[in-house]
């Protein structure tokens, strides 16, 4: 169907969804995209503005203010397309396709128990992540529910290589509640990455966990905590590898004429040629049967 046909309602539908689906890392070249056929300033800059608001939560987009990093999520959403940030105490909007803070405005902070225990989170939850990250961010915030205190860790790392063709992010998320002996935290972990020459492949793979934690203090509970995300990423990572190690196998079987093993060995192509060249001059028989044996070896 033409985008002349549709009504505004279906155009602004249409063009938010596919906006949503960019992958990270590609909103921007997906709003200009779009603006090339729809020709509509305003009804875009509108559309892009709610739609990058959601890819900014979604995907955990990461700021600097004041030199503290700040990872941008649904749970430090305050309302009207805002976010807030617990270190410098603003709230304020972002505009992801000028890459900019908009209306900076103070936003207040309840001082207690739970805010200190939050701050220590956050120290031990950065050591890990500066360990483990080449760039990674991280970011804990507070949430209440019914009365019921709860931490919220969020961590991320990208890798964006456009003129590669190719983009990759690592998101996790870890829920518990401030309880005085025992808690469960509750996690997610999510790897997408997008390649995109010669062909469009999109890759996404999750996990969900549900882990106990013994509560004695704050700062057990804190490094007791980041000991628990790095056990569950390890393991989830090397199950990621091994899963594509074996994809890989796999496909590489299904192209090949013969079912052969895969051994990943290295081949001496030098040493191959220097034995094949002491025998191709003798005779021509030879060179004939020496060439039909290399070549059914290679397949």
């Amino acid at each position: 169907m033409s985008l002349a046909v549709l009504s505004r309602k279906e155009k602004e539908k249409a063009i938010r969804r596919l906006l949503i689906q960019a992958p990270p890392g590609e909103f921007v070249n997906a709003f200009d995209d779009l603006c090339l056929l729809i020709r509509d300033e305003k009804l875009m800059h509108y559309q892009g503005e709610c739609a990058g608001h959601q890819h900014c939560q979604k995907y955990y987009v990461p700021l600097c203010i004041d030199g503290n990093p700040v990872l941008l999520s649904h749970h430090n959403v305050v309302g009207d397309f805002r976010f807030f940030d617990c270190h410098s105490k603003l709230s304020f909007k972002f505009d992801l396709l000028q890459n900019q803070l908009k209306d900076i405005k103070t936003h207040g902070i309840i001082r207690n128990e739970t805010e200190y225990l939050r701050n220590v989170v956050l120290c031990a939850l950065k050591l890990y992540v500066n360990d483990h990250y080449p760039t990674g961010n991280c970011n804990v915030l507070r949430k209440t529910v019914k009365k019921k205190e709860f931490l919220i860790a969020c961590i991320e790392d990208h890798c964006y290589e456009t003129g590669n063709f190719w983009n990759g992010l690592w998101k996790s998320k870890w829920i518990f509640q401030v309880h005085p002996f025992l808690t469960q935290v509750t996690g997610r972990i999510f790897v997408q990455a997008h390649f995109f020459k010669n062909v469009n492949l999109h890759i996404e793979i999750s996990k969900d966990l549900k882990e106990s934690l013994e509560i004695v203090n704050q700062a057990q509970l804190a490094l007791s905590f980041a000991r628990l995300v790095e056990e569950q990423e390890n393991k989830f990572q090397a199950s990621v590898l091994e899963e594509l190690q074996e994809l890989s196998n796999e496909a590489l079987r299904k192209i090949l004429r013969r079912d052969l093993p895969v051994t990943r060995t290295l081949i001496d192509w030098q040493r191959i040629l220097s034995d094949l060249n002491l025998v191709m001059y003798p005779k021509l028989g030879y060179v004939i049967y020496s060439r039909s044996v290399l070549c059914n070896w290679i397949i």
